[in-house]
């Protein structure tokens, strides 16, 4: 076997891996020893931030495969049939912290990215199909009754019980956590569901509101409370433990994905806001439909790495898929990806785990960490062969409001005098002098002179006869003197 050599960060070798440099056996450390530097200076900055909600938490990879048809309801490549696509799956703790119990009664996070061919779609849910409040203004409040007190820095079940009781709409959420399944005995043994309510639209143009259940092929089981007590002394990262030695032992845990379907026109008119986060719909309304089957079947290489640095959010919508009038999906969209800039750094979508499979164009570029940057042109609209959007995509969200409002990518409503060259001309007719727009013209020209290319040009001297003709003829007069 080849000897590896010890490096430095840049792969420089390394004359010791136990000593540092000093002067004499006994005499100071040398500022000059940069591996002891380089080693002490990374190990003060391996951690980042911890989530501060979903902060305790595991994972595993594996392939979600549609073996039903529900290309009736949407085209997102990931649901067509036979498709297999690549996930990640993250399970959590709500409120604990890193080190924090497994077994603490709580919500359980069910977060799961699909690497799909039209780019990641991540579905962020829990182990229950209700959350506890239904609008996202309250969720700060929420989560800080249920974390520590500022004065002792302790969990407190009054903190807790006041917000529920102060906050009715959280009755439906309490059950479920006060019931069985409150502590799952295992993330194997509980479902995944995506809890709010999102769009599905198929090739027609038709759309859907839809609900998502993920069904454990294991069964349901739970913790008792005194069991659950118990294990948070013997073993505290007991549900960590349990995945990684099942799929380990070739013991691969699955889910069969369902979905509740509801015609659009129905959302205005049901018995209850069908966007309320604290509601189910009832599966005599809307049965379940089957779609699929998710199977973990491979271990993190690196916990840190694959696990703590993996980033999902409800922004990542693929085609055929949008969001609904809930609140609190809405408000998520925002929250998600911002935490993650905070949490891991402005370039988070770059790191391998969070990185799509699919090709990547975009604009974006710098920012601390980053390592892949495009080409030019960097900006939108370009003359130069950049990506340009879909135009097709425009309209396929616009109706995700139907219930409450549209909503549209549109330029401001028509009006008689919309149009962009009516008041520069105006400003260059009836307010600037004759002086003025002599300097006007020569500034103008000096510009385009100076390395604009000439479809650029010409398209520039049409733009400034639009403003003006006149003025536009003498601005080219200039740049092109016959």
């Amino acid at each position: 076997m080849t000897q590896r050599y010890t490096t430095n960060n840049v792969g420089i070798p390394v004359a010791s891996d136990n000593d540092s440099l000093t002067l004499g056996p006994n005499g100071p450390i040398l500022l000059q020893d940069h591996y002891l530097i380089e080693k002490n200076a990374q190990f003060n900055r391996e951690r980042v931030p911890e989530r501060v909600v979903h902060a305790k938490g595991g994972g595993a990879f594996g392939t979600f495969e549609v073996t039903e048809d529900v290309s009736g309801f949407t085209k997102a490549a990931v649901f067509q049939p036979g498709t297999r696509t690549e996930t990640l799956l993250r399970f959590s703790t709500v409120a604990g912290e890193l080190g924090s119990p497994d077994t603490w009664r709580d919500p359980r996070g069910f977060a799961l990215k699909f690497y799909t061919t039209q780019g990641n779609y991540d579905l962020v849910g829990n182990n229950t199909p209700v959350f506890f409040i239904r609008d996202p203004i309250k969720f700060p409040d929420f989560i800080r009754s249920q974390k520590r007190r500022a004065d002792n820095h302790l969990r407190d079940h009054d903190m807790q019980w006041d917000f529920w009781t102060l906050r009715p709409e959280t009755a439906h959420q309490v059950t479920w956590l006060m019931g069985d399944r409150g502590i799952p005995s295992s993330w194997r043994h509980m479902n995944g569901y995506g809890s709010h309510t999102y769009l599905w639209q198929n090739a027609g143009g038709e759309k859907f509101w839809v609900k998502y259940h993920f069904k454990t092929d294991q069964g349901i089981d739970f913790l008792t409370q005194a069991d659950a007590d118990r294990l948070a002394g013997e073993d505290g990262d007991h549900h960590i433990r349990d995945l990684y030695s099942s799929i380990k032992k070739g013991d691969h845990p699955s889910w069969t994905l369902y979905v509740q379907v509801m015609p659009h026109d129905d959302a205005a008119d049901y018995r209850f806001n069908p966007f309320d986060l604290t509601k189910v719909w009832p599966h005599g309304d809307y049965p379940l439909i089957k779609v699929g089957t998710l199977r973990l079947d491979r271990n993190p290489d690196n916990y840190f790495a694959q696990i703590e640095q993996s980033a999902f959010e409800p922004a990542n919508l693929v085609p055929g898929i949008g969001p609904s009038p809930d609140k609190m999906l809405l408000g998520r969209l925002f929250a998600y990806p911002d935490a993650h800039r905070y949490r891991i750094g402005p370039n988070y979508a770059q790191l391998p785990v969070n990185a799509p499979k699919s090709p990547v164009n975009s604009y974006a570029k710098d920012g601390a960490m980053r390592y892949s940057n495009p080409a030019d042109p960097v900006y939108a609209p370009n003359s130069y062969g950049g990506p340009h959007a879909d135009a097709e995509l425009a309209g396929e969200t616009a109706s995700a409001y139907g219930a409450t409002g549209e909503v549209l990518r549109t330029a401001y409503a028509l009006h008689s005098e919309d149009d962009d060259f009516g008041q520069p001309g105006t400003l260059v007719r009836s307010v600037l002098n004759d002086d003025q727009r002599t300097r006007l013209v020569g500034n103008v020209a000096g510009h385009l002179s100076n390395g604009v290319s000439k479809p650029v040009l010409e398209r520039a001297l049409e733009y400034w006869r639009n403003v003006d003709k006149d003025l536009g003829d003498r601005i080219a007069d200039k740049v092109n003197p016959s």
